[in-house]
């Protein structure tokens, strides 16, 4: 199983991030606020993981976490700071290695609430990068009263999905129309005209 989404929401989730990308004004910063249980931002893997994540976004991207945003400035505030990104990445606790498996506590699970409806979330699968949550199952568990939130990656993840592709380009920075044209030399703007003599 390539995704745990229907056609059908695949194709409005791929419709609401075009428009996303398309409300996007050129030179506006993009930012993605990495979202991870203090025990594993002390994981010695955490810089590798924030690396690879970083370098799986598009380029120019401001990747965002708990300790460059929140200071004793700046207490937890997600209420306030979920209107100041653009994206979310959630990275859990993996059932085992190599499981699809990835669990999440109660903050987590209300940043992914937040945002899911409005702007591109996604899960970070260690072995298998950036997956759309929207292609994830998922399950509420409540132990002991405090609802928590379990991801499951699909198990033939495809990374040229539609999905992740228009959640990246929704992520994208916008670029004016003078970036966007690319200076050819005359001889490629008309291929087939004759050469000048």
């Amino acid at each position: 199983m390539e995704s745990f989404a229907t056609p059908l929401q695949q194709r409005r989730f791929a419709a609401a991030m075009q428009r996303l990308a398309d409300s996007r004004a050129p030179g506006t910063p993009v930012r993605v606020y990495v979202s991870a249980a203090p025990r594993t931002v002390e994981t010695p893997k955490w810089n590798d993981w924030l690396a690879q994540i970083t370098q799986e976004l598009p380029e120019g991207v401001e990747v965002l976490h708990y300790r460059s945003v929140f200071t004793d400035d700046r207490p937890y505030d997600w209420a306030t700071f979920a209107e100041e990104v653009d994206g979310l990445v959630v990275v859990g606790k993996q059932k085992r290695a190599g499981s699809r498996v990835y669990r999440f506590g109660p903050v987590a699970r209300l940043e992914l609430r937040s945002l899911i409806a409005r702007k591109p979330v996604l899960l970070y699968a260690h072995s298998q990068g950036l997956i759309p949550v929207i292609d994830c199952q998922s399950q509420v568990l409540t132990p002991e009263g405090t609802p928590r939130l379990k991801l499951i990656a699909p198990k033939r993840w495809n990374r040229d999905s539609v999905t992740l592709q228009a959640a990246l380009n929704a992520l994208s920075p916008a670029t004016t129309e003078a970036e966007r044209r690319i200076e050819a030399p005359d001889h490629f703007a008309h291929p087939f005209a004759a050469p000048p003599r």
